[in-house]
């Protein structure tokens, strides 16, 4: 049988083990912070690149592994299975994450040769004037609130294809064509050939109808509604495959109950399949509020955020402040506020579904 943990941590070694984990932290974060004062310029001595701090965290590294085998013995030799995915978690997701953090902080342009200076608080305050920046951001409140038309039109295909209609498995792959393209692709197929003003047959065919000017770029509303189009031609499938599965799923004796209780369709929808698709919707909504909040590639190769900012999203506006300005100090601080944003929204956004979810089941 194996110890208990607490006479596993009460073994001579475990002090040990605890003193050796905190002793490495401790290093790895004295080097890393002394190395990012000294390339911010606040103070005068520091090592001439980023290369010690790797050596202090590979040592880190190893030190954890000896201190588990110290501190908790066979269990520990387990525990070293799972360090090559910690380790590679705090190296590609945590320190960049931190690094960006010190970056945010600093007046760094790649067109000049002086390298990253610190410049305190600036970022954050020409954030805050930035009318470019909450501009984007509303617009992302756009983007993310049609979500919810999405999720109605790809709840309506999936019922479709959940019925016993002829060709079904062919309007099946069907619709799962536009999510095998990428976005890239798609916005130069639709938005720069489709939709053409000139020679496109989208445009053709609105000047048939009657619309003299069809621009769908130059009109704010109508380009916004525009992008949110192409993206909904790629997602759609995505949120229709995860309701078809969860509809394919339900037991199909609650739904012949009701048709012989005399139940309508619309009431056998609306009081049976509705709330016994809820969790797979509610996970539906969820991802794909998440990829909406990334939206970037296809407004940057259509419209570029124009026309005056209609269609930027805050990714796309972080690029072209990365790319057009090469401000890296600034746009990194643009991009871990918006970091913040997302995470508090996120996590909002899962409680609010959590407690729907007890509610209605």
């Amino acid at each position: 049988m194996h110890e208990p943990l607490s006479r596993i941590a009460d073994t001579p070694q475990g002090p040990l083990g605890r003193a050796l984990v905190w002793g490495a932290s401790l290093s790895l974060a004295f080097i890393a912070l002394w190395q990012a004062l000294y390339s911010a310029g606040v103070i005068a001595s520091g090592f001439e690149s980023w290369r010690p701090v790797l050596y202090a965290f590979l040592l880190w590294t190893v030190a954890i592994g000896v201190a588990q085998v110290l501190m908790r013995g066979e269990r520990g030799k387990h525990a070293l299975f799972v360090l090559p995915a910690v380790a590679f978690t705090v190296a590609m997701v945590i320190f960049p994450t931190f690094f960006g953090l010190y970056l945010a902080f600093t007046n760094w342009n790649l067109s000049s040769a002086a390298g990253p200076q610190f410049n305190g608080l600036d970022n954050l305050r020409s954030l805050f004037a930035d009318a470019y920046f909450w501009n984007a951001l509303l617009n992302m409140v756009y983007y993310v609130l049609f979500v919810l038309v999405q999720y109605t039109i790809a709840f309506g295909l999936a019922l479709l294809l959940n019925a016993d209609i002829k060709a079904r498995k062919f309007f099946r792959v069907a619709f799962l064509l536009p999510f095998m393209l990428s976005p890239v692709a798609v916005s130069w197929m639709i938005g720069k050939s489709l939709m053409e003003y000139r020679f496109g047959p989208a445009a053709t065919l609105a000047r048939h109808l009657g619309w003299d000017n069809p621009a769908f770029f130059t009109t704010p509303w109508i380009a916004r509604l525009s992008i949110v189009a192409m993206d909904a031609w790629v997602w759609i499938p995505f949120i229709m495959i995860l309701l078809l599965a969860g509809l394919q799923a339900m037991p199909k004796e609650i739904t012949e109950a009701a048709k012989v209780d005399g139940a309508s369709p619309w009431q056998s929808f609306w009081q049976i399949t509705f709330p016994l698709m809820l969790p797979v919707s509610v996970t539906a909504i969820v991802l794909k509020v998440i990829f909406q909040l990334k939206l970037a590639d296809i407004v940057i190769n259509v419209t570029s955020g124009g026309p005056g900012g209609a269609t930027d999203t805050v990714s796309s506006f972080i690029f072209r402040e990365y790319r057009d300005r090469s401000n890296v100090g600034y746009g990194t601080m643009l991009a871990e506020f918006y970091l913040v944003i997302i995470i508090i929204f996120v996590t909002l956004l899962l409680k609010f579904a959590s407690r729907f979810m007890q509610r209605t089941t």
